[in-house]
């Protein structure tokens, strides 16, 4: 993967990063996902982001460089992976929402339960960053730089599969057009409006 690639706007990466694989590998083992579902978030300009109040410790990854992951934790339940994109001091972020094991399935479904069927071991943010072994250990890890954690290119997304709708359960923003995904494919998560959400305008 160049970086060039990621040094754009979220909007823009999100759907170019379908098709492209992330790899983890910690004690345990090595497992590969190749990624099937994005969402971009836009920093300061976008209600739905993280950034949207300003930097802050626990989101200054997202500002950048391009190229590093950022990890959080949603609910305080689950971590939720984001590779970091755009120009450096501005914050720019895609969610990885869903992706297919391609690699190291058995350790995946160790870690997510041995009765899970394989489309579901990495569906939905926090099954995604479980399966692949990635926790908040991980935040600000660069992707490109073969740590222990990977982004490769993978296999470009057809562009007659790629789908765009509305983000998944976010309040605020929640019917802009920046959820990415492959149509069809068993592993893309199912839309769901959040009951907080209200109508909105943007992007």
């Amino acid at each position: 993967m160049n970086v060039d690639v990621l040094a754009r706007p979220a909007e823009e990466v999100a759907p170019r990063l379908l098709g492209s694989v992330l790899t983890c590998t910690t004690p345990e083992g090595t497992v590969s996902i190749a990624i099937t579902e994005t969402e971009a978030y836009s920093g300061t300009a976008d209600p739905a982001s993280h950034a949207y109040r300003g930097r802050t410790p626990r989101n200054a990854v997202m500002f950048g460089p391009a190229g590093h992951l950022y990890v959080y934790r949603s609910h305080g339940l689950h971590w939720c992976a984001n590779v970091v994109t755009g120009t450096a001091g501005i914050a720019s972020a895609v969610l990885i929402r869903a992706g297919r094991v391609i690699e190291g399935e058995d350790l995946a479904r160790k870690r997510r339960g041995e009765k899970v069927e394989s489309p579901r071991l990495a569906r939905g943010p926090g099954n995604f960053c479980q399966a692949l072994g990635v926790t908040g250990e991980h935040d600000g890890a660069d992707l490109l730089a073969g740590t222990s954690v990977v982004l490769s290119a993978g296999e470009s997304a057809p562009a007659a599969l790629i789908q765009v709708g509305p983000r998944v359960g976010v309040s605020k923003a929640h019917d802009w057009q920046h959820r990415f995904y492959l149509a069809g494919d068993p592993t893309v998560s199912a839309y769901r409006l959040s009951p907080r959400a209200k109508p909105s305008t943007g992007a």
